[in-house]
């Protein structure tokens, strides 16, 4: 048997079980005879990661459910895989679970042409289907479910107690997750999901990727400031409201300006 290192109570992030980085972060939830897993990476480490659970001693017919935290590649394109191991359910917000019923490669970001990045995507159907305000209990534990848009129009992120599963909306180093409009990306949701996270009286940010935080609201007001700036930037194309530039360029123009 595997000593279990969990990195808070009852939570056990696969990386740090591990002791090194094998993809996503994956937190396994757990109480009484009772776990969850949060999310599971590519289908190539999903073997690894059974492997680890089942010699931390869960066993695998007490897993309640696989939650999927949005519709992204590298965060459940294993998903389909860890269904038929251990033959348990998969739960999200619907949103993700129309991208991932029909294997959508463009919105899940498995198939980039630019970028030579053509990977396969199983589809998999949602069992259960969860929104903000719903729970999802683990024995005796509640994971209250936010909707947290932004990064993708689907991004759940989980609170228990003073920890939130904060999905892909920030990271240790202030970035967030991509924004991209073929990907559902909305930078005013973005805001928005950032500022009920610093609002709120969360201590701990259990992110999707990189290391766990102590929740930083002069960070998160950084971070947040510098996302207002991108609804004025061409560089975030139709994700952005406007670019003010095109508007001086119209002045210029009726005025009969030239070039200074």
């Amino acid at each position: 048997m595997l000593e279990r290192k969990p990195v808070f109570p009852n939570v056990i992030e696969i990386n740090h079980q591990a002791g090194e980085r094998i993809g996503c972060n994956v937190y396994l939830i757990y109480d009484a005879n009772e776990w969850v897993i949060v999310d599971i990476g590519y289908e190539e480490v999903v073997d690894e990661i059974v492997e680890l659970i089942r010699q931390m001693d869960f066993p695998l017919s007490n897993c309640k459910t696989i939650v999927a935290t949005h519709a992204d590649v590298d965060h459940i394109q294993g998903v389909a895989r860890l269904k038929q191991i251990l033959r348990s359910t998969v739960t999200g917000h619907r949103l993700a679970a129309e991208a991932l019923a029909v294997g959508d490669r463009i919105k899940t970001f498995a198939d980039i042409s630019a970028q030579n990045i053509h990977l396969p995507m199983p589809s998999v159907k949602f069992d259960t289907l969860i929104d903000d305000g719903d729970v999802i209990t683990v024995g005796g534990l509640k994971l209250e479910v936010w909707l947290t848009p932004g990064h993708t129009d689907s991004q759940l992120s989980f609170r228990l107690g003073n920890l939130l599963l904060s999905g892909d909306n920030i990271y240790r180093d202030g970035c967030v997750g991509v924004i991209d409009a073929h990907h559902g990306s909305d930078i005013r949701a973005f805001i928005k999901s950032l500022e009920r996270i610093r609002d709120s009286d969360v201590e701990w940010l259990l992110p999707s990727h990189g290391p766990i935080f102590r929740k930083d609201n002069d960070q998160l007001n950084r971070t947040i400031g510098r996302l207002e700036g991108y609804l004025h930037m061409a560089d975030f194309g139709t994700c952005a409201l406007d670019w003010p530039l095109m508007d001086d360029f119209d002045r210029e123009l009726a005025a009969g300006q030239g070039p200074q």
